[in-house]
Order: C-alpha cells, then sequence, then structure tokens
C-alpha cells in the first residue's frame, strides 16, 4: 500500500510546474469571476433577491405550529440515533455490511455500503436531508408559489451539502487523491479554470468531449437540404430513402429552446432517419440562434415565420396541401397555436398533429414554475431587455437546475474533484449546445402561457389578429409523453387529452424529457397505452398496458392509418425550390457563448 501511495505524482518539481502554470490562469481568472458576483442573485432564469422574505415567511409559520417542529426533531433524532446504532453495530462485527445496490447514484461506489465510516457520512446526510426537506414541506398555510420556491432552493441547498461533493467525505475521491499523489485534484483545479474561463468567469460546466461531435459529420448525418429560409429558420427536407414515400409530407416543428438535431443525433437514435426510412417526406425547421438584432420577434413570428411559412414551402416543393407534423416541447406548444389558428381560418392543411412532451395547459407547470413569479418574471424582462435576448447559459442553468444531482452536481465531482476526462455523449453534447431566445417571444411565452395559463382558455391569446382556440381543432392528435419529464410532466401534458375535440391518443413513455422521445427501436424503454381517455391521468395510468420496447412503431401505425398512399420518392425542393445547402444548414452551427 505504501509503494502505491509513493506514486510519481508527488514528484516536486512536476507539482511546482503545474501549479506555478495554474497560477497564472487563475489570476485573470479570479478577477473575471469576482466581478461577476454582483450577478450572484441571478441563478439562471430566476432572481433569488426576495428568496429572503420566502424564508422569513417559511420560519414565521413555523414557529406558529411549535408542535410540528418538535415532531420533526424527534423524527431528526429517532433516525439519527438508528444510524449510529446501525454504525456501532457494524464496527462490533454485530452486523452485516449492506449487500444491496444503492439506489441513491452519488452513492454507487461500494466504500459508501462497505465501510462503516463512510457508511455513516451517507446515512447521516440522508437522515438529515430527508429530514429538512420533511420539516419544510410540512409547514401549513403558505401560498403555493412561496412553498414551492423555497422546497426548490432548500433543496438545491441540501444537494449541494452532499458529503459526495467534497473531498474529504468521498471514499472515492479520497482513493483516486491517494494513487494519484494528487493528481486528481490538479487536474480538477484545472478543469475548473478551463471551464470558467469557457464562461469569462462565469461557470461553465463541460459535461462531454465537445470535440468528439461534429455536425454533419458524426452527429445531424441524415442526408438532406435547406430548401427554404428567413430570418428565423431554415427548413430542411431530408433525402428519401425508399422507392416511394407516403403521400403525406411530415413536417417537424422542434422547439427554438434547444436544437433540432436532439432528433438525430446518430442512426441507432435518430427518430428523423427512422421516419425517413418508413417512407416519410421529412422536413424539419431548424431555427435560428437569435442575437439582439431579433429582440423584437414575438410568438406570432415564429407561427408566421416558421410554421406557416414552413407549410407554404412544403406544398410548393411536394404539391400537398395536407400534411403530417409533429411539434416537440415548445415547438408543439406553437403547431397547437397554429392548428387552432388554422381552424379559425377553416384551412385545414394540418391534416395530424402529433406533440412530443408538450405543454398547452400550464394549470401545473411543474418545476419550471419554480421561476415564473411576478417578481422574478419582471427581473428577467429587464435582463432581456439589456440584451435584446435570454442569454443561452441561463435556460440551460435553469434546466440543469430541475435535475442538480444529475446535470450538476455528479459533473463537479467527476471534473473537480476526480479530474476526469469527459467521455463523448451526443445527448450531452446537444444538451450543452443550447440557444438565446428573443426577448419579446420569451416574454409573451413565459406570462401569457406559463404564469395566465391563457393558451388553455378559448380567446385567451390572439396572433396575427385571430383568438386562439384549441377546442376548435378538430385534427387527429397523438400525444406522447414521458413518465419521468421534469419540463413537462406527463399528468399536466395529459390535460390535453380533453382540450382538443378532434380524436386523441395518448401514449406515455418511460423515461424523461428527451432520452424517452429518442428511445427507438432496441431502445431499453419501454412504453404504457391506453385507449379510453378517462378524467385524471392517475386513472389512465391505472388501466394503461405496459409494453415493452419503442413507442415509435405505436405512432407509425397510428399515422398510416390515417394516410396509407403511396407516390413515388420525392427529391429535395422537388425541382420548385432553390436549394440553399446540405443538411444540416448553417443555422444550426451558430453557438452561443458558453
Amino acid at each position: 500500500m505504501a509503494d502505491k501511495l509513493m506514486q510519481p505524482g508527488w514528484d516536486p518539481l512536476v507539482l511546482a510546474a503545474q501549479l506555478q502554470n495554474i497560477a497564472k490562469q487563475s489570476q485573470t481568472l479570479m478577477q473575471r469571476f469576482v466581478s461577476n458576483q454582483p450577478d450572484a442573485i441571478k441563478l439562471g432564469i430566476g432572481d433569488t433577491s426576495s428568496l429572503g422574505f420566502d424564508f422569513f415567511e417559511l420560519m414565521t409559520k413555523m414557529m406558529t405550529n411549535p408542535a410540528a417542529v418538535a415532531s420533526a426533531q424527534i423524527d431528526l433524532f429517532c433516525g439519527t440515533l438508528s444510524v449510529w446504532q446501525k454504525t456501532v453495530e457494524r464496527m462490533l462485527m454485530l452486523r452485516a455490511q449492506e449487500a444491496d445496490a444503492p439506489k441513491d447514484k452519488r452513492f454507487k461506489h461500494p466504500e459508501w455500503s462497505e465501510n462503516a465510516i463512510f457508511s455513516f457520512v451517507k446515512d447521516s446526510y440522508l437522515v438529515a436531508a430527508k429530514s429538512i426537506l420533511s420539516a419544510v414541506r410540512e409547514v401549513q398555510g403558505m401560498d403555493d408559489a412561496t412553498a414551492r420556491k423555497v422546497d426548490f432552493y432548500t433543496r438545491q441547498f441540501v444537494d449541494a451539502l452532499s458529503p459526495s461533493n467534497f473531498v474529504a467525505t468521498n471514499p472515492e475521491v479520497l482513493t483516486a487523491t491517494l494513487y494519484s499523489g494528487g493528481q486528481n485534484l490538479l487536474r480538477g483545479l484545472e478543469n475548473l479554470l478551463v471551464d470558467l474561463e469557457r464562461g469569462n468567469g462565469r461557470l461553465s460546466i463541460t459535461m462531454t468531449d465537445m470535440k468528439a461531435f461534429r455536425l454533419g459529420e458524426t452527429i445531424a448525418t441524415t442526408p438532406g437540404k435547406i430548401v427554404c429560409q428567413n430570418e428565423l429558420m431554415q427548413l430542411i427536407q431530408y433525402r428519401a430513402s425508399t422507392p416511394e414515400v407516403r403521400r403525406r409530407p411530415l413536417l417537424i416543428v422542434p422547439p427554438w429552446i434547444n436544437k433540432f438535431y436532439v432528433l438525430d443525433l446518430q442512426p441507432k437514435n435518430s427518430f428523423i432517419n427512422w421516419a425517413v426510412d418508413q417512407g416519410h417526406t421529412v422536413f424539419v425547421i431548424s431555427w435560428t440562434n437569435p442575437d439582439e438584432k431579433l429582440a423584437e420577434k414575438s410568438f406570432e413570428n415564429y407561427m408566421i415565420e416558421g410554421t406557416l411559412a414552413a407549410l407554404n414551402a412544403i406544398e410548393t416543393a411536394t404539391g400537398e396541401r395536407n400534411v403530417n407534423t409533429i411539434g416537440y416541447c415548445l415547438g408543439g406548444t406553437l403547431l397547437a397555436s397554429t392548428a387552432a389558428y388554422l381552424a379559425a381560418k377553416g384551412d385545414d392543411r394540418i391534416a395530424s398533429a402529433t406533440y412530443f412532451v408538450t405543454l398547452v395547459d400550464f394549470t401545473d407547470a411543474g418545476e419550471m414554475a419554480v421561476f415564473i413569479d411576478e417578481a422574478q418574471l419582471a427581473s428577467l424582462e429587464r435582463r432581456m431587455r439589456e440584451r435584446g435576448y435570454l442569454e443561452a447559459q441561463d435556460m440551460a442553468t435553469a434546466f440543469n437546475m430541475l435535475r442538480a444531482n444529475d446535470l450538476i452536481w455528479s459533473f463537479v465531482v467527476d471534473n473537480y474533484l476526480l479530474g476526469k476526462e469527459q467521455m463523448p455523449f451526443d445527448l450531452l453534447f446537444w444538451n450543452s449546445d443550447s440557444t438565446r431566445m428573443p426577448a419579446a417571444m420569451h416574454s409573451f411565452y413565459l406570462r401569457k402561457m406559463y404564469q395566465q395559463n391563457l393558451l388553455a382558455k378559448p380567446g385567451g391569446i390572439t396572433l396575427a389578429d385571430t383568438p386562439i382556440d384549441l377546442s376548435k381543432i378538430s385534427t387527429p392528435t397523438f400525444i406522447l409523453s414521458t413518465r419521468e419529464d421534469h419540463i413537462a410532466p406527463w399528468k399536466s401534458t395529459y390535460a390535453a387529452t380533453h382540450l382538443y375535440s378532434g380524436p386523441v391518443k395518448f401514449v406515455l413513455s418511460a423515461s424523461g424529457h428527451m432520452a424517452g422521445v429518442i428511445s427507438g427501436p432496441g431502445s431499453k424503454y419501454g412504453h404504457w397505452t391506453n385507449d379510453n381517455l378517462p378524467p385524471s391521468p392517475d386513472e389512465w395510468f391505472a388501466d394503461a398496458t405496459p409494453h415493452r420496447g419503442s413507442w415509435w412503431p405505436v405512432w407509425d401505425e397510428w399515422i398510416t392509418q390515417l394516410d396509407s398512399g403511396r407516390v413515388p420518392a420525392r427529391e429535395p425542393g422537388g425541382g420548385k425550390l432553390t436549394i440553399v445547402e446540405d443538411a444540416p444548414g448553417s443555422y444550426v452551427r451558430v453557438r452561443s457563448a458558453a
């Protein structure tokens, strides 16, 4: 053991050279970091300046019910006593070491279970964390918005204090430190400095090897052409891979919070490539990454210059007026708005509508609602007015905070404590390629939909001088939700099943907002179906049938029943639209500053 501890990593000359190099990097970066501290109250799209008042209200409500506080303290005492008893029994060999696989991924290293000391540290933390969160959640008398915010930020605090996040209390980090002579910590510090430099003084955590993927070469490789473009979007038409194709083209409307190629990562998990192979003539909108020049672009502009412009271009390219459509997340919200707009005009161009993890009724918007109160929206709007857009990193940070242990702290441990190099992962590459949001559009979206929930109300919003009423949509509808979705909770998306007037099919996929959608044939994730649509999602799930494997064939069977006609394969543009460039196009290549 002693020989292993005295590795070459302890060479004082090597260490000195590394520390000197780090010191040079650190000085400038730390100055940038300190200069950015006035923005510390801004976390993602949230503003924490009012949290003190929220927690003061929490303490006030707690003090009005001392019995509940006492009960929580007793529960904590009993839990701690149980941990002590378990530890003593293990150290006296009266209890066997734990054998069960840990459910919490933070504590998957065997030492957390096999070593009595680290087991004690872990169990003590889990007992304390449970006690703190339970005490906060059981406070009575707070309004829902304040209670949600206090719970969310308490959880951020509790997650940050996990013993897995610190050198001295993480057995995996301690082992790596001893066996490498501290090289892991030096590499970790270098990784930290690189991330600070990339974020210009703000921490921008590296999640994957960003050099491992190249758009159009190793990712987003389905062959196609840009056949139309304007200020807001490029329209991609993909090349057919079958001699015949379905008569109706397929338009996919992705969100503009992120880039479209989540649906075209690599052939094994590319929904776009799979749809092409099923004989669909696939068109996809690739949104621009807006800057200050597009600050005044509104939600209405995204409809007119996005979905409606795409429908016009598709008719020109194919001669087909009727189109099958798919909307993903915010793209689905736009698609529903467009479908209602066209219904009001008596326009039947949308022959079917499929919605991936889409909210249209924001009554319960999940944890995103923690950022959507009047004070925070006003603060966010001031920030957006300064630049003309919402910075990409702000939205990415907000999404990451919803799953902080998976998307923040796991990378802190791997990058900065263990000093690991990140492995290539296509989904995390896409997740790190976020986009900006035009100020006018984003303010409208957050206020009219998230805060006021006007889209679900007939005539609640008006687009292009037309009141929007989702109940006027009579087109066949397929709704795909995911069971572990932290952005569009499936029980909230289920509300749409009773908003549209046409026939609706609802399918629930396993996993989350992205992985559950791109889980193609051969995926480990299953899905649930139930042809009945009772009033509540719990009733739907109680009678749902579980299935192994991908939901993709279920959707394709549904769409085939609506349109089984076939025509000879089409060439991109069809000779009637000018080819601009090869897919995936130039708009998708515009990266935001980290």
